[in-house]
């Protein structure tokens, strides 16, 4: 048998061997033309017109309209993609090709046939295998399609060598969510493009929460996508695989088709009866109008020698260590650190009510990701923290448009002293302050920071989450406050026994920095 010193050593010339043999097909740079967002008009398009008189009755604000609902959240994007007549800049970490990717992806084709100028911008580690879909949009000559940090070895064992030689730069990814049209409209928040975000999912879907803005704040929106456009990490889809147009033609054909099917019209019937879309189209919609709204994001390139200073854990941090009565942060992948425990325990130890709302272990779709939570859970618990859990089974759905059987927590945010807050892509954990880009919306507004801590309260309450508590000696306990009496349950809810050990096995690996 061979020994482990020469099966490492076989493993180490493998990569290098592959590292020559792909070393010119590495970092492909960013070829692309510089381009900008183009000029906001009075009156050029139908969002120019209907928002003019609006803006003009609120001068310097922002309006903004809370999607909680997954159908509110889809028909937000739709509306926008067809009242738009400019520009669309749409910037994602994950696009699925599913109903809803390729329904939103007709919207945006349908925009280019317009004359539309479509710019998408994509994070290429959740591209695998969309090669041809996405080369068949970038083919229109009003789109452009864009890869952040892509690899230029597109399948197979070339991509596996590529990954090995560049494991340290690929693992830098940009995880933005932004729908902007015109310059007029932005959809910001946590939700990626697919089934599950958007409530169509037959077994899982996402708790999830946007912000649509109308007005200032969205030209930070589009400036922010113009640095991400223009950085040396977005490469033109056009420059990483070869164009067959009829494949192309018949391929983007069937995308439209399927989005015309029977599956999609059952969905956009609920779209048409969704809350946003009514009260849209009789013209109800009431923004809250706000001058403390600003839409923040990392720099395109996170690097190792930046000056900190400019990254949103600096800034997300400072705000969170200078609250003066109550912290409540709703995060999905929630690994605090010790910097974050210490954080919250200075905030507790001030007599500052601090409270989490998490997923549970049968909620959380990464093993690692909830052991390197459950190391930090019962300091946390100690220094008086409040934890609370997502259930996966919930007995009461808080929205009629909620399918599926099973919910997991997607939500970032915080609110904090009932008047500031953030929502958007960041998560309390190591990936989100050290590795990837970030995006989201900062606001100083009472009346916002009401309705986040009203979207806490409701994820923290019983019908949605277990309460985590600890005994006197130290055991956890998780609260089912959903039945009368409560039931107090003395072992991760929900979960079996092949999950749990899962879940133990990963808190075993040095990994915390990458979770």
């Amino acid at each position: 048998m061979l020994s482990w010193f020469a099966i490492a050593s076989l493993v180490i010339l493998a990569v290098l061997v592959g590292g020559v043999l792909v070393a010119n097909r590495l970092a492909p740079p960013a070829t692309g033309e510089p381009s900008h967002a183009l000029p906001l008009q009075s009156a050029q398009t139908e969002l120019d017109r209907e928002l003019s008189p609006l803006l003009a009755a609120h001068p310097g604000r922002t309006g903004v309209i809370f999607l909680v609902d997954g159908v509110d959240a889809f028909a937000a994007r739709a509306i926008a993609a067809r009242k738009a007549g400019r520009t669309l800049d749409l910037q994602y970490f994950i696009w699925h090709n599913d109903l809803t990717g390729r329904l939103l992806a007709s919207e945006a084709h349908d925009a280019a046939e317009r004359g539309v100028r479509v710019r998408i911008l994509l994070d290429d580690m959740n591209a695998r295998g969309l090669d041809p879909h996405l080369l068949a949009l970038d083919a229109h000559p009003n789109i452009e399609l864009r890869l952040y940090n892509p690899f230029r070895n597109r399948e197979n064992i070339g991509r596996a060598f590529e990954l090995a030689r560049r494991m340290v730069s690929m693992n830098h990814r940009m995880h933005n969510k932004a729908w902007i049209a015109d310059g007029r409209v932005a959809v910001i928040g946590g939700r990626n493009i697919g089934e599950q975000y958007f409530s169509a999912d037959a077994e899982v879907n996402f708790r999830d929460l946007d912000l649509l803005l109308l007005g200032p704040a969205v030209e930070q929106a589009s400036a922010i996508f113009d640095r991400y456009w223009n950085s040396t990490a977005a490469v033109p889809m056009a420059t990483l695989g070869a164009r067959e147009p009829k494949a192309l033609r018949d391929l983007l054909a069937a995308v439209v088709r399927d989005a015309r099917g029977e599956r999609a019209r059952q969905y956009l019937d609920r779209v048409e009866e969704s809350q946003l879309v009514r009260e849209h189209y009789r013209s109800a919609l009431h923004p809250h109008w706000s001058a403390g709204i600003e839409v923040v994001a990392d720099p395109p390139v996170k690097s190792t020698d930046d000056d900190r200073a400019q990254w949103m854990v600096a800034r997300l941090t400072s705000m969170i260590s200078a609250t003066q009565r109550e912290a409540l942060v709703i995060s999905p992948y929630f690994v605090p650190g010790e910097d974050g425990t210490a954080r919250l325990a200075a905030l507790t130890g001030r007599g500052i009510q601090v409270g989490v709302v998490t997923n549970s272990l049968a909620a959380n779709d990464v093993y690692a990701v909830h052991s390197g939570y459950a190391g930090y859970r019962e300091r946390l618990l100690r220094q008086g923290v409040e934890l609370y859990e997502l259930r996966t089974n919930e007995h009461v759905h808080a929205a009629t448009t909620f399918v599926g059987t099973r919910a997991a927590l997607h939500t970032k945010a915080f609110v904090l002293d009932r008047s500031r807050g953030f929502v958007g892509s960041f998560n309390v954990d190591p990936r989100s302050k050290n590795l990837n880009t970030e995006m989201g919306v900062l606001f100083d507004d009472p009346v916002m920071a009401g309705h986040l801590r009203e979207e806490y309260l409701r994820l923290a309450g019983p019908a949605l989450s277990y309460r985590v508590q600890m005994e006197k000696d130290g055991a956890l306990r998780w609260i089912d406050g959903s039945q009368s009496p409560p039931v107090v349950l003395d072992s991760e809810p929900d979960a079996g026994f092949v999950r749990r050990v899962l879940a133990r096995a990963s808190g075993w690996l040095p990994i915390e920095s990458q979770l």
